[in-house]
């Protein structure tokens, strides 16, 4: 029996999941639905059971891909993928859907990141370590957002982990860079923040679309 962690709830189903290798037998497998996400964390399986907000999260996430997609296309500097990208690293022994991920080309040249082939053709993940990670933070995931995978990454070697908790008055965003022992805040100035990755400094503004729903844009300089 493989325990599966959903945040507070644990939860138990059929089969044995000991490793990455054996995880990804049965993400690709018809026995789990496209759209479900889970995740192997040295050795557990985490599952977001809850649906995501709108606002807070698919609205924040879906503004930070297309600016910093667009971004890295204009100046040619890698590859920007959304929540649909499974990334495994096999150093720190885990596999699961960030909610977005940056590469650089220097990063798949030099083979820090490569792209695994599928049975039936094309890629279906990318396995190593890629220059940049954003998760947005819900309800059902700050404990694995603000905790576990900040252990996580660290373990994989990304140089950057963008973090945005939206649900208040105000996104709280931060960049985190690797420290000696662990990721440590870059610096605000005036809201600003600064991506090595990017070689720009960013800022996340909330303002109310005409139908008084939050809405939230990412400035760049």
């Amino acid at each position: 029996m493989t325990t599966i962690v959903a945040e507070s709830d644990a939860l138990r189903m059929p089969g044995w999941l000991p490793d990455l290798d054996a995880f990804h037998e049965w993400v690709g497998s018809d026995d789990v639905p496209e759209k479900f996400q889970p995740w192997f964390l040295q050795g557990e399986v985490w599952v977001d059971m809850s649906k995501e907000q709108l606002d807070s999260h698919v609205d924040v996430k879906t503004e930070i891909t297309s600016v910093l997609r667009q971004l890295a296309k204009a100046n040619g500097l890698g590859r920007v993928l959304g929540d649909g990208a499974l990334l495994t690293n096999r150093d720190a022994n885990i596999s699961g859907n960030p909610d977005m991920l940056f590469f650089s080309n220097d990063a798949e040249s030099m083979g820090r990141i490569r792209r695994i082939p599928g049975a039936d053709g094309g890629f279906i993940r990318l396995e190593g370590t890629p220059d940049m990670v954003l998760e947005v933070v819900s309800r059902s995931s700050v404990q694995k957002d603000t905790e576990v995978l900040f252990e996580a990454y660290f373990a994989a070697g990304i140089p950057e982990y963008w973090l945005v908790d939206a649900r208040g008055t105000e996104p709280e965003f931060d960049i985190h860079r690797r420290g000696a022992k662990g990721y440590i805040p870059t610096r605000k100035q005036g809201g600003w923040v600064k991506s090595a990755a990017f070689g720009k400094s960013f800022k996340l503004v909330r303002t109310n679309d005409d139908h008084g729903h939050p809405e939230f844009t990412l400035e760049v300089k």
